[in-house]
């Protein structure tokens, strides 16, 4: 069994966008929406400050409170590597989800279903990395198998002091910051 996860090191990250506009159009997500986007978080006091640049996008949590709370079982953990996905034939656009996440990593689609960051398993199930890995020009961003200690992700997590947000929610992401 596989657990997929994405690992970003944000010394590397330098907030280009590349990530975000080939999810949009690997995903054909409707313009003013997007499945992920960047941050810049500003961490300490002047004259000793750091900035950390991260992309951001739905954390395919091991304890997703989205699934949990869905009432059609729309939101549900693919078989395959813990994705989290939404059908989007089944949702009724209740926005419960919406409301659970704590990463506001979802968004209803124009045509009334909730729609996010699927980790583009209908290319990883053909070999591929999701978009936004495969054109990130830093290559800042890492995905693969978790629970593999021989995959990339994890020899970097083994390897490098790192973080992942909002780790109180309870959520257990497997997105995480090298910082």
């Amino acid at each position: 069994m596989s657990r997929y996860g994405m690992v970003i090191d944000t010394h590397r990250c330098v907030g280009c966008m590349d990530c975000v506009v080939a999810c949009k159009t690997e995903n054909h997500v409707p313009e003013g929406y997007c499945r992920d986007w960047i941050t810049e978080v500003t961490r300490g006091e002047f004259p000793t400050l750091r900035m950390e640049i991260r992309t951001e996008r739905c954390n395919h949590c091991d304890n997703p409170p989205c699934v949990h709370c869905c009432p059609t079982g729309a939101s549900h953990v693919h078989e395959r590597g813990g994705v989290v996905l939404v059908t989007k034939e089944e949702c009724i656009g209740c926005k419960a989800c919406l409301a659970a996440c704590p990463y506001d990593a979802r968004f209803v689609h124009p045509e009334g279903y909730v729609d996010k960051c699927t980790f583009c398993i209908h290319r990883v199930e053909q070999g591929l990395l999701p978009a936004c890995v495969s054109v990130c020009p830093t290559h800042c961003m890492h995905f693969g198998d978790l629970d593999d200690p021989l995959s990339e992700v994890s020899r970097l997590l083994a390897s490098r002091a790192h973080h992942a947000l909002l780790p109180e929610a309870g959520t257990k992401p497997c997105i995480y910051y090298l910082t």
